[in-house]
């Protein structure tokens, strides 16, 4: 435990910075800082959007021995790439289009001072390597110079990405992460800081009341319950614009549950903390194993259906029959009774058309449906072209001559089939 004196400072420095709130986690954040502003220690200050990172880096440049130097804080996210190493290292005259005078970057003006990166994850590459540079010897180089210069900056970081993650996908030096966070401290999301909420929102709603020139806005019971349990995705922020809001819309000064909630986003309302992609994965791995698995069998009976039909063009009825009985029961269940496997291929089949095996004829001598094409007691050896011309033959001779009526038995077109029958001379 902390002694009372610690406590009392943090107190102080709190009340010094307009820090709200009570939570042990926040104190903790305050305590280190305190501890760290003697020191030139490299500080990274890690917390999601909002939650106000920026009073750490202030805190320590005022307890520190450069507090009569320049603080300067510099969001690396709202600087084009392109300009980046320009704004943090200077650059000479005619180093570029547009350079029309040498200009100090950022680390020259705050020699003896600090300098407050933030959002320093979306520094690009090259910027990550001129910064390592300065955190190693305090040496850096203008753009379009070749003199290396000096500067003793103390350099504050603070981000709201994960950090091992950009260094595993490569968008983060990892020694540069190891120098910035010699000390790393966190300041916690408001949605577990549920005490200070309310704190928060009197503080803010006292502020706009002085600065509006309005009597202060308070919740009722049931609406401080609402405010308490919101997630409070953006934070101290969110909490701010949401205070304004109300304090400058409203007429009324007693906020009801109601009216708190017009001004809540829903979509975010109660929500549970997501904790990285690993469930929104496992979601749908279910879902794709099914899949795969339909896909696999439908794969297997199609390579079935493809070993049965070139079977069945190249050997005797009979013997597929017996050879392939399982495999026939699988694909189309049990036969018929005096139902038979026909030998020869459809004309669908020499046309290069995908239609399926099984189909009913209609025989006229005893009016029976069968499986497959009748039976033609011919030799193996009989060609394709004959067997073709014979399908054409008794097709013409059930449909009586009518060649759209055959074309469609045959599963072709009406002008595939004339051109069958001139090339053929039926």
């Amino acid at each position: 435990m902390p002694r009372n004196d610690n406590m009392e400072s943090v107190q102080a420095i709190k009340q010094r910075f307009e820090i709200i709130g009570n939570d042990p986690k926040l104190n903790r954040a305050v305590e280190k800082a305190i501890q760290v502003a003697p020191t030139d220690i490299s500080v990274l200050v890690t917390g999601e959007s909002g939650v106000g990172k920026e009073s750490i880096p202030k805190i320590i440049h005022a307890l520190s021995h450069r507090k009569h130097g320049k603080y300067i804080a510099v969001n690396c996210g709202a600087i084009p790439e392109g300009t980046i190493d320009s704004e943090l290292f200077g650059h000479e005259k005619g180093s570029f289009t547009g350079a029309t005078g040498t200009r100090e970057g950022y680390f020259e003006v705050a020699d003896g001072g600090t300098i407050f990166l933030d959002e320093v994850g979306e520094l690009p590459l090259t910027t990550q390597v001129r910064l390592l540079r300065v955190l190693e010897n305090g040496e850096f180089i203008k753009v379009g110079s070749s003199q290396v210069q000096k500067t003793n900056v103390r350099i504050v970081a603070a981000t709201n990405v994960n950090m091992f993650d950009a260094i595993e996908k490569g968008k983060f030096r990892e020694d540069l992460f190891y120098r910035l966070s010699t000390v790393d401290i966190m300041l916690p999301p408001l949605r577990e800081r549920k005490d200070d909420i309310h704190l928060l929102f009197r503080k803010f709603a006292a502020d706009f009341a002085h600065k509006y020139k309005m009597p202060p806005i308070k919740l009722d019971e049931d609406a401080i319950q609402l405010l308490v349990k919101y997630r409070w995705s953006g934070n101290i922020r969110q909490l701010r614009n949401v205070a304004e809001q109300i304090s400058v819309l409203e007429t009324k000064r007693e906020i009801s549950l109601q009216t708190l909630h017009s001004y809540l986003p829903q979509e975010n309302a109660n929500l549970p903390s997501v904790v990285g992609n690993k469930k929104s994965e496992s979601d749908f791995s279910n879902e794709r194993e099914i899949l795969y698995k339909v896909l696999f069998d439908m794969k297997s009976d199609l390579n079935d259906l493809k070993k049965l039909t070139l079977e069945l063009m190249q050997n005797g009825s009979s013997k597929v029959q017996e050879a392939n009985k399982g495999l026939i029961q699988k694909i189309y269940g049990k036969p018929e009774e005096n139902a038979i496997f026909e030998e020869e291929p459809r004309l669908e089949m020499l046309s290069n058309k995908s239609n399926p095996i099984q189909e009913e004829f209609e025989d006229d001598d005893d009016d029976e449906n069968y499986l497959f094409a009748e039976t033609v007691d011919e030799e193996e050896t009989l060609s394709l072209e004959a067997k073709e011309i014979e399908l054409i033959k008794k097709s013409l001779e059930r449909n009586k001559g009518k060649r759209r009526a055959a074309a469609d038995e045959l599963g072709i077109s009406e002008r595939t089939l004339y051109r069958k029958i001139k090339q053929y001379d039926l």
